[in-house]
């Protein structure tokens, strides 16, 4: 199969390229596309045939569940049977934007592949020019995961993508550099109080000024699912082919590090904050300064798949508190390193 990148320029006559995806979309393809979060791979959320694809495409287990994309908060009474009224409250406050709410599905109105055979569903309305300009075109709910090989890095941007999956899908939309840059928050709302299944950008105090109590478990208890309710709780996610180890944002204990892995032969890719940059490590990625979660996050993923394009053969990366969206960044390390620690 020939993958197709296509360009949506801002400033320019993007018709021809949303009427492709579209079309593919229509005759049960799957299209690449960008959110705000990371990029999708999409199919129609009703078309099983189509829906199956993704999971072909990607390599991805078939016990988890895909979260479902829609172009209006009107949608979701199509969909949802039962409403609770903390999600009105939530979806006026955070959508469109990085928010995967899970609620009761009305049986039978997606693909048995979404679902995954729960009663519920994870959906979300995103906050990206071109992913809402998709669904309002298509008109129809789209269940896209993230657009890459099951296990490796999500891809921020459209080259990530062709990389992983270039001859297994037939389109990518190229809009930029997504912004956030981490999967989005999902919280189950069919409990109460609310519980954090994944932590995204929209963070555990953003949600409780709105909603009041959301429990946040730790790592601990997260293991207990056995059944996940969705995207990433149950297998490794994000990882480079190197091992990654997690290491504490010490210089000290950084430097003693790099020293001991290098007299073992080792050839060291540290990602740390800028101050770390003379260390001795074979490569540095930086992600800014010291305590800049924001731009952390949104350079995670691209600096573990810039990993790939070294030598190194052990990756460090310094941690962060787990205040506000410093939760969903070591959610994610954790998932990389498969929870190992340089001691």
């Amino acid at each position: 199969m020939e993958t197709i990148r296509l360009l949506v320029d801002k400033s320019g006559d993007n018709e021809g390229i949303y009427s492709q995806a579209v079309d593919l979309l229509n005759n049960g393809e799957v299209v690449a596309f960008p959110t705000e979060t990371v990029y999708g791979l999409g199919a129609v959320a009703t078309d099983d045939r189509a829906v199956k694809k993704i999971f072909e495409a990607k390599g991805r287990p078939s016990d988890n569940p895909l979260i479902v994309h829609i172009g209006s908060i009107e949608d979701v009474l199509n969909f949802i049977e039962e409403i609770p009224q903390n999600a009105f409250k939530l979806m006026d406050s955070f959508w469109p934007g990085a928010l995967t709410l899970i609620m009761k599905v009305k049986p039978g109105v997606f693909a048995p592949s979404v679902t995954a055979g729960l009663s519920t569903v994870g959906i979300r309305m995103p906050d990206h020019e071109v992913a809402l300009n998709l669904l309002r075109k298509l008109q129809k709910p789209i269940a896209a995961p993230s657009a890459n090989r099951s296990g490796k890095p999500s891809p921020t941007k459209a080259i990530h993508v062709e990389e992983d999956l270039r001859g297994k899908i037939p389109l990518i939309l190229d809009g930029g550099t997504t912004g956030i840059g981490l999967e989005s928050t999902v919280l189950d709302i069919t409990v109460n109080p609310p519980v954090i299944l994944r932590p995204g950008g929209i963070t555990q105090e953003m949600l409780q000024e709105v909603i009041g109590e959301v429990i946040l478990p730790n790592k601990e208890q997260q293991q207990l699912e056995t059944t996940p309710k969705a995207p990433g709780m149950k297998y490794t996610h994000y990882a480079p082919e190197a091992p990654v180890y997690l290491i504490e944002s010490d210089q000290q204990i950084v430097e003693n590090a790099i020293i001991q892995l290098k007299s073992d032969g080792k050839q060291v890719a540290l990602l740390a904050p800028s101050n770390f940059h003379s260390l001795g490590a074979d490569y540095f990625f930086t992600f800014g300064n010291e305590g800049d979660q924001e731009r952390m996050g949104a350079k995670l993923y691209d600096d573990l798949r810039a990993c790939d394009k070294t030598k190194a053969n052990i990756i460090l990366v310094t941690t962060t508190s787990t205040e506000g969206v410093g939760a969903a960044i070591m959610n994610r390390l954790e998932k990389a390193s498969g929870g190992k620690w340089y001691k």
